[in-house]
């Protein structure tokens, strides 16, 4: 008898206490498909045209700071 109530207490401990399902709605889904959360930062990934730099800014211009120094122009830039 003592044998038996220890393994129904082994076998509840093995199991997850919810389904995953219930935990995440979207599981069953590929990843490419399953809803994206919202960005929490305001920067966004650019390419600086003047020297191909990838960086993040939350500025208007795409230039980086050492081509905006050396006066480097950008493409879609008015020059105003």
């Amino acid at each position: 008898m003592k044998s038996d109530s220890m393994t129904q207490s082994e076998n509840s401990e093995d199991r997850p206490a919810q389904c995953p399902c219930v935990k995440d709605g979207f599981a069953a889904l590929p990843p490419e498909l399953r809803p994206r959360s919202k960005k929490k930062s305001s920067l966004r990934q650019v390419t600086c045209p003047g020297c191909g730099l990838v960086y993040s800014t939350n500025r208007a211009t795409d230039l980086c700071i050492e081509c905006e120094k050396k006066g480097v122009k950008a493409a879609d830039d008015d020059g105003g």
